[in-house]
């Protein structure tokens, strides 16, 4: 039986993009220099297999969540990202814990490289344990991370919580490997073996996520809770999923691969006991929501804003919330609730692209509606924007930008179409040959798509062009005369990126709106400063015919 287990969640971003942000991405500053911006979501498909196997066995977890021990560090001194894990795992982990299993979980491909790397530091420093790994990159690329590291012992095929069990309980491990439809190992790929998902029906039967292995003061700045204007950093945020599965059949999405195509619940008074726990236990604030398909009951979507109600928390929706279903009735329960911000999956104003190419349930007359009713109920709303489509063109693209000019969201996030695998975008690009590097390392800032319609330079510069024309130049809440809103998301793109000399011209405009002539022209000036350093950003003022001076 396994008696240790440590879970690791690998770094999200290359180490080149790291210690190299591009232009376009968020970035920290350390002591030592501007790095990388890593996201950090409570990782919580680990956090419920800790709790599952605690259930049955007396195991004893630990994680180490290396996005977290990377936005700790002060300073950034190691020439790669194998040298600092050496020296995280060797000074930092403890001696006091040698673990028989070591599991690895990789959701995206800017994860992959550094998840081979961590299998092979791990080895070196633990040759007798189980090297395992977990998530949509195993279950999705099996065979490339055979190819490309030999350290793994098995790879989970979907969700790990059933299988885990089994080869914790086995008496002898190489044969349950073996023999276990979950359980991926190189032996049984070249045998040429398929796989089986072994899902948890009865999510119920999962108890509490295992929160206490987390740092959970380091978790504040995941993406979501930091991309929202409205929203207090510095509440107690915990991430939470009450569901599993989605049968939407959108092409860009992969989520199935891993949890399937069928609903899975927890039940509603599961779900108010999860969330006294955490209110009671840990003083929770805010409930970040991972679900991959929140509204796909109504009644229980609102059987759950009510209890966020009732229980006075706040909530944020991760994954967005599918706009077809967001009705008057919806959206008034969520600001009954103090829902303040919503993140919605608009992903094209194209008609077109949004029913033949995305296959969404979803219209622009949908998003109008959505977007007026969100205006008139004061919710805050940030749109998810997906540019570079298979099958997409550049009139079309030209359509989204004169659709999302002409509606009232406060705010867009405007990213590249990404081929993940298990997507159908990823088979459409391999079938007609139009990925131009590697999908292995794509991300959503790196456009590697090139169609008959568009190359990957243009829609790289197209992406960030949108960003700049629709959140700054075009920007709803300047139109409209809400300058104080509107400042809000200027500076939370200055926060992102101190040097947006956009961001720092648009604020100037909104103070000096706002009848704040000093601190208009600390900005004004600030915006000037970067423009005159900076081509890029001369470039840009004279695209969008900015004054200079």
């Amino acid at each position: 039986m396994v008696k240790r287990i440590l879970f690791i969640v690998p770094p999200y971003l290359r180490f080149h993009d790291y210690i190299n942000p591009p232009f376009n991405a968020k970035s920290v500053m350390k002591t030592n220099g501007r790095f990388g911006s890593l996201p950090t979501d409570m990782p919580i498909g680990i956090l419920s297999l800790s709790s599952y196997i605690k259930k049955f066995l007396p195991v004893e977890t630990r994680l180490a969540d290396l996005n977290v021990e990377l936005n700790k560090l002060q300073s950034f001194n190691f020439k790669s990202f194998l040298d600092f894990y050496r020296w995280y795992f060797s000074t930092r982990l403890g001696n006091d814990f040698e673990p028989e299993a070591i599991g690895i979980s990789t959701l995206f491909t800017p994860s992959y490289e550094n998840m081979l790397e961590i299998a092979n530091c791990c080895r070196e420093m633990h040759p007798r344990a189980l090297i395992l790994g977990g998530g949509g990159i195993p279950t999705n690329m099996y065979k490339e991370i055979f190819s490309a590291c030999s350290e793994f012992d098995a790879l989970c095929y979907g969700e790990g919580e059933l299988p885990l069990l089994d080869l914790a309980r086995s008496k002898n491990k190489a044969e349950l490997l073996s023999v276990h439809s979950s359980w991926i190992t190189q032996e049984k790929v070249h045998a040429g073996h398929t796989f089986e998902h072994k899902f948890v029906e009865n999510l119920d039967e999962i108890p509490f996520y295992d929160y206490d292995i987390c740092e959970i003061s380091e978790y504040g700045a995941n993406p979501t809770i930091s991309s929202f204007a409205t929203r207090d950093k510095k509440l107690n945020n915990f991430h939470v999923m009450t569901s599993r599965g989605c049968p939407m059949k959108c092409t860009f999405c992969a989520s199935h691969s891993v949890h399937g195509r069928d609903m899975r619940y927890f039940s509603i008074e599961r779900i108010k006991e999860d969330f006294l726990h955490l209110i009671e236990k840990f003083g929770a604030q805010t409930l970040v929501f991972q679900d991959d398909h929140f509204m796909a009951s109504k009644k229980r979507a609102l059987e759950i804003i009510d209890l966020v109600k009732e229980l006075g928390v706040k909530a944020v929706f991760q994954n967005g919330l599918a706009l077809y279903a967001l009705d008057r009735t919806i959206l008034e329960a969520l600001r009954s609730a103090g829902v303040e911000q919503l993140m919605l999956p608009v992903e094209s104003g194209s008609n077109r692209v949004l029913r033949k190419i995305m296959h969404k349930s979803l219209t622009t007359s949908i998003i109008s509606r959505v977007i007026n009713d969100c205006r008139e109920l004061g919710i805050y709303t940030n749109a998810a924007i997906l540019i570079g489509m298979p099958g997409e063109t550049k009139q079309d693209i030209e359509d989204t930008r004169q659709f999302l000019k002409s509606i009232d969201t406060n705010w867009y996030i405007i990213v590249v179409a990404s081929p993940l695998p298990g997507s159908e975008m990823l088979k459409t690009c391999i079938d007609k040959d139009y990925l131009k590097s590697d999908y292995i390392y794509t991300d959503f800032r790196h456009a590697i798509v090139e169609t008959e319609d568009f190359t990957t330079e243009y829609i790289k510069d197209v992406s960030y062009e949108l960003n700049l024309d629709l959140n700054f130049v075009n920007n709803s809440d300047v139109r409209l005369g809400e300058y104080a809103t509107a400042l809000k998301g200027f500076h939370n793109a200055i926060n992102a990126k101190p040097d947006h000399a956009i961001a720092h011209y648009y604020a100037a405009l909104c103070y000096e709106s706002l009848g704040d002539a000093s601190r208009a022209c600390e900005m004004r000036n600030e915006a000037m400063r970067i423009v005159e350093a900076d081509m890029a950003w001369r470039r840009y003022f004279e695209m969008f015919n900015l004054p200079l001076q």
